[in-house]
Parts: structure tokens; sequence; C-alpha cells
């Protein structure tokens, strides 16, 4: 059974809009959601049907199509794509294409890890699923990793986050996470841009979901 929610806290300005940023990018309701894999796209070429088609994302991250071939979609938003899409059928093939691309199916269950992994990125999920094997999944830690590790979820559309200490999960001392579809695994090192830094400073270790305001 995973931990629920059962306090709040307050964070700084900067930090809070970060947090509702990071849980944004795992929402299907929200234009920051990124594409994951398996999920099926509709992508229409104005006045031109037969490179409109829908496509779904391949496990490795990319979608296939006339033209242009593999192109990537995992981890990035169906905007990205369409800019991405605009740029490859206008370089040589059409002049100025007018590209879509939405989401028709949400199938992706996956997570996506940041900061001081080896491999970060967008990684699918499959049955239960612990914050230590997505950590190994992202080929570890890299040299300058620290110990705490923030998870950001959503949950009944508000955003989540709970901090852990690596070296209490690895000793036995803590348990060691479920990780849902959509978590955001943050790992901390000095090189974090300001807004993680903040935004992890302001989070308590616990094992508990805090409600972020």
């Amino acid at each position: 059974m995973h931990s629920v929610a059962t306090s709040s806290i307050a964070l700084p300005q900067q930090a809070s809009l970060e947090a509702v940023r990071l849980t944004s990018a795992a929402d299907p309701t929200s234009s920051a959601y990124k594409i994951g894999p398996l999920d099926l796209l509709d992508v229409t070429v104005f006045r031109v049907p037969e490179l409109s088609k829908t496509v779904q994302v391949a496990a490795t991250g990319t979608i296939n199509l006339p033209l242009v071939g593999e192109v990537p979609a995992a981890g990035h938003t169906a905007r990205d794509v369409e800019r991405d899409l605009t740029k490859r059928f206008g370089g040589k093939f059409l002049q100025s294409p007018q590209v879509n691309v939405t989401i028709k199916e949400y199938n992706s269950q996956r997570v996506t890890i940041d900061g001081a992994v080896r491999k970060p990125g967008v990684y699918p999920i499959r049955g239960e699923t612990t914050l230590l094997q997505l950590i190994a999944t992202a080929e570890g830690l890299t040299d300058t990793a620290q110990t705490e590790i923030a998870v950001f979820r959503k949950a009944d559309g508000k955003s989540q986050a709970a901090k852990f200490d690596l070296d209490q999960i690895r000793s036995g001392n803590a348990k060691d996470p479920a990780i849902l579809e959509g978590d955001l695994i943050v790992v901390s090192d000095s090189s974090l841009k300001t807004a993680y830094q903040g935004l992890l400073k302001a989070l308590p270790i616990t094992s508990m979901f805090i409600t972020l305001l």
C-alpha cells in the first residue's frame, strides 16, 4: 500500500511555481503533459492528407512518419512535437507546413527521473515498482549526487511531494517507497537549478506525501 497525503506545506513562491510545473508534466489534462511510450497521437498536416495519420509512440519513445522517418516524441509535449515536425517537413518537403499534434489516447505507464542520475529521462513501468528500482533503471547516481530524493505526483487534482533519504532506505531504516505512474523523481546535487534547490530544501524528509500549497 502506498502513502497518502496527511498534511500540507506552504512553499516559497518560486518553489511553489516549480512544483506546479513539475506535476503538470504528468497530468494528461495539462498542455505541459509529456508524451510517453504507447501514447496514441493524431498528426495532421493541413491540406496534405497523405501525411496525416494516427501513430503510436514506440517503446523507444519515437513515432514513424512518411518522409521524415523516426521522430522523438516521448518526454516532449504535443506542442514540442508540432514544432519539430513543422521544421522537418518544412526543411525539405513542404512550403510553410501547418502541423497539428493531439494526444488521442494516454496509454503510457511511465515515470520521469531528473537530476543526478546517469541517464535521466522518461521510463515505462509495469507492475509494482519502487524508488530504488527506478534509480537502478536510470543506471544509478552520478558521483555528485546527494542522498536526498524528492518524488512529485498529482493526486485528486492536487500537487503532492515527499522527500526521502536514500541512505536510510538502503540501510533498511526507511521503507523503499512505491513509485506510481506519472511520478517525477528528482535526485539532488549541487548543480540543480535554483528552483529545484529551493523546492528540495523546503520539503521535510518524510515517508508520507504532503500536499503542496
